[in-house]
């Protein structure tokens, strides 16, 4: 059963000045595109790469 994992999104859409990850969600312009038809497993999984992403960037 899909638990409808949330978007990571805030609408804040601007990437970093190396085009690699969104300022808003930490997702990278690919995790982006793929959201909508990611699994729940491989969304929950970009949402720990969010969280170490936060972590690395002292966000």
């Amino acid at each position: 059963m899909a638990e409808n994992v949330p978007s990571p999104c805030i609408s804040v859409c601007k990437m970093d000045e190396h085009r690699i990850l969104c300022l808003g969600c930490l997702r990278t312009l690919q995790e982006i595109r793929d959201w909508s038809t990611m699994n729940d497993a491989d969304k929950r999984t970009v949402w720990t790469r969010i969280e170490q992403r936060a972590v690395t960037q002292g966000a």
